[in-house]
């Protein structure tokens, strides 16, 4: 079995102190730093730019950083966001851009190339772009807003992903708590995304802990 990685997702970090939620973060036992990048036309709402990753970049530099390009045209934006330390760059399936194409140049650029779902577009779209990916996001929640409810349906889209390669990384995002957590992994997914839940907790380190061994 894959070992279980938590992702804390600055989105749910104190918009005045996000250096501090990024510290949050590492000092917690985090795998990885999740970053929400939004444009208002592939969903109804804005968050960070290159200059919240270059933050998070210089703050904690040892901190893993996963970018997750909720854009309708993530193709113009990757040499920013590569330039301010990502390292893994999330693209979604429903962009409006060669979504193949963008994911070699990701590959390409010495960073790890991922695709994403929302939750309602058929898991079938993902076939194409299987092989040329190190990790897939199946959204379950709509993206756009943090403090959403899980949509258990979704959960159906790991298990498929997991059964046509057991190997990759899956990452859920959406609403993500210890019980819908827990859920996430019995249907296959290692990596789990969790903002408000984590952010909240006045013992962040315990919660990460519960999420990661149940």
């Amino acid at each position: 079995m894959k070992k279980i990685e938590i992702l804390p997702s600055l989105l749910a970090a104190d918009v005045g102190d996000l250096r501090g939620g990024v510290k949050r973060a590492e000092e917690n036992g985090a795998d990885a730093l999740h970053l929400d990048i939004m444009d208002p036309h592939f969903v109804p709402n804005i968050s960070f730019g290159p200059d919240v990753v270059a933050m998070a970049t210089k703050t904690c530099p040892g901190l893993y950083r996963n970018v997750h390009l909720m854009m309708l045209r993530p193709d113009l934006y990757l040499k920013p966001f590569a330039e301010a330390g990502a390292q893994t760059i999330q693209i979604h399936v429903e962009a409006a851009c060669d979504v193949a194409g963008t994911l070699r140049r990701i590959r390409e650029m010495g960073l790890k190339p991922a695709i994403s779902i929302n939750p309602e577009t058929p898991v079938e779209r993902l076939e194409p772009y299987l092989d040329l990916v190190d990790e897939v996001l199946v959204m379950t929640v709509h993206p756009g807003f943090g403090a959403q409810k899980f949509i258990a349906e979704c959960m159906e889209k790991m298990k498929w992903v997991r059964a046509r390669k057991p190997e990759i990384d899956l990452m859920v995002d959406g609403g993500i708590n210890y019980e819908t957590g827990r859920a996430s992994v019995a249907a296959g997914a290692n990596m789990l995304v969790s903002g408000s839940y984590l952010y909240k907790q006045a013992d962040m380190r315990k919660a990460m802990e519960d999420l990661r061994h149940g």
